[in-house]
C-alpha cells in the first residue's frame, strides 16, 4: 500500500470529529429502562431526564478482536445470562493519546480513557416501542482511519431520536489494528484477503443492526449510513462493497469519498499493502503472525506505518471508482458535500511563491489554474491555497460522486456546501467553516460545544437536522417548511449552501472542480 502524507495529516487531525472529554450525564436520578432482548441476551438502558429517549451504550456487536482474533474478521459476540447493563460507553479503539491542536480543542478529541483493542461496541438511542419500525441512522466516525471513537458527546443521538428516528453510533478498529495487510494474513483468511478489518467491523455492525434493531423499534429495512471525513470515505466504500449489499438503503457522506485515482486520499492496492505489512513486521522484529499477535498493542502503535482501506479483493474487489464506473455499486439515494474550509495547511506561500509553484506544476495550464485559484495578493494566494487543499482532499471526490450518480439517472443524489463559520474566540476565526464544523448542526448538538452562539446558530441546527431526518426517513431531504433542496444533476449543478440558513442554486465552484478533474484524469 502506498504511504501518503495525507494519512499522517488526517491522523493528526483525528478527524476533527471528536471530543476530548467523556460525556457527563445530567445531574439527578436516572432510571434504568425496562429490559429488552437482543440476540445475545437481555440488556437495560438509561432513560433521559429530559425526554422519552432511552440510550443503550456499550452493546457488544462482535467478539473482542484480541489475541488470536487480532487481524481477523469480526467474530460473533458471546451471549450472556441475566441482564447486561448498557449504561456506559464501551472503550474507544486503540490509537495514540489525543492531544488538542489548532481549532480542535478538547471539544474535538476522544476521551483518553478507556482505549482498548476490545472496542467492538455500539450505542443506540431510541424513543420508539418495539415493533414501531422507525427509520434508522448508523453513524461512522472519522479520524483519518487512525483515530476516532463512538464515545463522543457531539455524536450523542438523543436530539435526533427525539425527531423520530433510531440512532446507532458504532466503533471500528483503526490504525494498524484496523488496516494491516500481510501475505500471511491473506493466506489464513477464508476470504483470501487482509487489510480492511475496520471496514469489516462496519459491515458486522450493520449486520447486527439488521438482526437486532427491531428490538429497539427500528426498521431493519430502512437504514441510512452516515459518516464524516474518514467516515464519509467508509460510507463510499460500503456503497461500493458487495459484502454490504442489503444492509442499508440510503447513504450520507460528509466531506469525503474514495472515488479519485490520484488525490490526497485514494485506495492502496493489495500487493503494495501486503509488502508494507511485511516491512512493518520486520520493523517490529516479528518473524511470524504469532509473534505479531503476542506483542502489546502499545508497542505495535510505536512501529512506523500508516494504513487505510485497500482494494483487498473481498470487501473491495476493485477500486471504488471502477466499481462505480461499471455500475456495480449499491444503488441508493445519497447526500454528499463538503465545508468551505475543509483544508489543512501548515504554512502559506506568498503570492510570488504560489504563482511560481503553479507554473512549475501546471505548465501550459497554469494560466487557467490561476484563474480559478488566483494569487494577485498574498491574501488572495492564502485563500486559494485553502481552496485547492479543500478541493484536492474532499471537494473533487464528492463532486465526482454527484456527477457519476446523477449521470446514471437512477437513485437521486443531493449536494451541499457548509459555509457557516462557527462563532469562536478571535484566534479561531481564521479557521472559518472548518472540517467537521457541520457535525454538531447535523446532530442538533450545539449544547455540547462551548461556543458564543449567535441567534442564527440554533435555527441552522434545527434546519440541517430536519433535512437529515427527512432523508433518513424517506430518501428525500425536503419537507414541509424547509427551503427546497433540488437533487443534483450535471446540467444544472444544483446544490444547497448552508450558512445562516439554506439557499439553493448552482454550485458556485463548478469550474474549478471540472478543471481539476480533467487535470487528474478523472
Amino acid at each position: 500500500m502506498k504511504t501518503r502524507s495525507a494519512w499522517v495529516i488526517c491522523l493528526a487531525l483525528t478527524t476533527a470529529s471528536i471530543l476530548f472529554y467523556a460525556f457527563v450525564p445530567a445531574t439527578g436520578s436516572r432510571k434504568i429502562a425496562d429490559t429488552i432482548r437482543i440476540e445475545t441476551g437481555q440488556i437495560s438502558g438509561v432513560k433521559s431526564n429530559t425526554s422519552d429517549v432511552v440510550s443503550f451504550k456499550g452493546i457488544p456487536f462482535a467478539a473482542p478482536p484480541v489475541g488470536a482474533l487480532r487481524w481477523k474478521a469480526p467474530q460473533p459476540a458471546q451471549s450472556w445470562t441475566g441482564v447486561k447493563k448498557c449504561d456506559a460507553f464501551g472503550p474507544s479503539p486503540m490509537q495514540p493519546t489525543p492531544r488538542p491542536f489548532g481549532v480542535y480543542t478538547a471539544e474535538f478529541l476522544i476521551p483518553e480513557q478507556p482505549i482498548s483493542e476490545d472496542c467492538l461496541y455500539l450505542n443506540v438511542w431510541t424513543k420508539a416501542n418495539k415493533g414501531a419500525k422507525k427509520p434508522v441512522l448508523v453513524w461512522i466516525y472519522g479520524g483519518g482511519f487512525g483515530s476516532g471513537g463512538a464515545a463522543v458527546p457531539i455524536y450523542d443521538g438523543e436530539a435526533l431520536a427525539k425527531k423520530g428516528i433510531v440512532v446507532v453510533v458504532i466503533n471500528y478498529r483503526v490504525g494498524v489494528f484496523g488496516f494491516l495487510a500481510h501475505p500471511d494474513l491473506s493466506k489464513e483468511s477464508p476470504d483470501h484477503a487482509s487489510g480492511n478489518y475496520g471496514l469489516m467491523d462496519q459491515v458486522a455492525a450493520l449486520q447486527w443492526v439488521k438482526r437486532n434493531i427491531a428490538a429497539f423499534g427500528g426498521n431493519p429495512d430502512n437504514v441510512t449510513i452516515d459518516g464524516q471525513s474518514a467516515g464519509a470515505m467508509s460510507v463510499n466504500c460500503l456503497v461500493a462493497s458487495p459484502v454490504a449489499t442489503g444492509l442499508f438503503n440510503k447513504a450520507i457522506a460528509e466531506s469525503g469519498s474514495m472515488l479519485l485515482k490520484k488525490a490526497s486520499f485514494s485506495l492502496g492496492d493489495r500487493e503494495g499493502a501486503e509488502q508494507q505489512g511485511v516491512k512493518f513486521a520486520e520493523a517490529a522484529h516479528a518473524k511470524t503472525l504469532q509473534d505479531l499477535r503476542s506483542m502489546s498493542a502499545d508497542f505495535l502503535m510505536k512501529v512506523p506505518g500508516r494504513m487505510g482501506p485497500i482494494v483487498d479483493g473481498y470487501v473491495l474487489p476493485e477500486p471504488v471508482a471502477q466499481i462505480f464506473a461499471e455500475g456495480k455499486e449499491n444503488k441508493v439515494p445519497v447526500i454528499t458535500g463538503w465545508n468551505a474550509d475543509d483544508a489543512f495547511i501548515g504554512a502559506f506561500k506568498n503570492k510570488d511563491a504560489f504563482q511560481q509553484q503553479a507554473k512549475e506544476q501546471y505548465g501550459a495550464d497554469a494560466g487557467e489554474f490561476l484563474k480559478y485559484y488566483p494569487a494577485n495578493s498574498d491574501e488572495e494566494a492564502a485563500r486559494s491555497q485553502i481552496n485547492i487543499n479543500r478541493d484536492m482532499t474532499f471537494a473533487i471526490s464528492g463532486y465526482k460522486w454527484a456527477k457519476m450518480q446523477s449521470e446514471e439517472h437512477g437513485a437521486p443524489i443531493y449536494l451541499y456546501n457548509f459555509n457557516h463559520r462557527l462563532p469562536a474566540a478571535p484566534d479561531f476565526v481564521k479557521y472559518g467553516a472548518f472540517h467537521t464544523g457541520e457535525v454538531a448542526y447535523v446532530f442538533d448538538n450545539l449544547k455540547f460545544l462551548n461556543r458564543p452562539w449567535l441567534p442564527e446558530d440554533q435555527p441552522l441546527a434545527d434546519l440541517m437536522s430536519d433535512y437529515w431526518v427527512n432523508f433518513i426517513t424517506t430518501g428525500n431531504p425536503n419537507g414541509k417548511g424547509l427551503p427546497a433542496w433540488p437533487k443534483f444533476d450535471v446540467k444544472s449543478s444544483n446544490a444547497v449552501v448552508f450558512d445562516k440558513t439554506a439557499v439553493s442554486g448552482e454550485l458556485h465552484d463548478k469550474g474549478e472542480l471540472e478543471f481539476m478533474l480533467k487535470r487528474l484524469g478523472d
